[in-house]
Order: C-alpha cells, then sequence, then structure tokens
C-alpha cells in the first residue's frame, strides 16, 4: 500500500523493525503510527546503505522513539529514485519538511543522512558589476 507524499508515491510504510538493508538512492520518511494515524516524524536521504543499523544509528533515532513512545510504533516509507544524485534527493527532502515540518528534523540535526538547512529554491542573482 503506497502513501502518497506531495505527488510521490512512496513505498510502505512497513514497521522499521521489519527493514533490512540493502537501500540505495533513495529518500525514507520515519513515522509514528498511533492506532491507524502516522505522524510523519523524519525525513532524510541516503545514496546507499548495507547496515543493519542504518537507522537505531541515527543521530535523531532518539526523537522517533520519544515521539512514538516503542520502536513498535516507527515505521518507515521510502520513495527510490535510481540514478539520482545527492542534491536531487536533498530538494526532495528539503520540500517534504517545508510542507510537513517533521519534528525530528528540527535544526541542530547534524546527521549526514539529511539536510536540514533549507536552500533558497532560486539562485542568489549575481551582484551587478561596478562601473
Amino acid at each position: 500500500m503506497p502513501i502518497q507524499i506531495l505527488h510521490y508515491e512512496f513505498l510502505g510504510p512497513i514497521k522499521l523493525s521489519e527493514w533490512g538493508p540493502p537501500m540505495e538512492e533513495v529518500v525514507y520518511i520515519i513515522f509514528s503510527k498511533n492506532k491507524d494515524v502516522f505522524n510523519m516524524l523524519y525525513v532524510g536521504e541516503t545514496e546507499k546503505t548495507d547496515a543493519l543499523d542504518f537507522f537505531t544509528k541515527n543521530n535523531q533515532f532518539k526523537c522517533w522513539l520519544s515521539n512514538a513512545g516503542n520502536e513498535e510504533s516507527l515505521y518507515l516509507s521510502i520513495y527510490p529514485m535510481w540514478g539520482s544524485n545527492q542534491f536531487e534527493r536533498e530538494q526532495l527532502v528539503n520540500k517534504i519538511i517545508i510542507r510537513y515540518k517533521p519534528i525530528c528534523n528540527a535544526v541542530g540535526d547534524d546527521s549526514e543522512h539529511t539536510s536540514t538547512t533549507i536552500p533558497p529554491s532560486e539562485p542568489e542573482p549575481e551582484p551587478e558589476p561596478e562601473s
């Protein structure tokens, strides 16, 4: 059962405890589930991982747990972006952060798996040369 975020169909959600590597070139979302409602906690991206502890080693894992209550309430959805580069994945991450404001993507997250600073959507214009 896919879940639609913005105009993108993410696979899942599945229980985070049921996930297993590998995972390549994806944007992922961590949700908490309360009854039948999924609450977005965190969005990130990765080029590739084979690590079983990829999620539990995330700097925001404690935030996920404190908001979900326990690990069994954590769910994962992924959006494969095969052939993408980090910049393209971070653009989608940033769009999702702007729209949904996941609580665990707050400023101060120094995870290498996501960008929490929101770059301007348009590049700054070059200054006019002085005559």
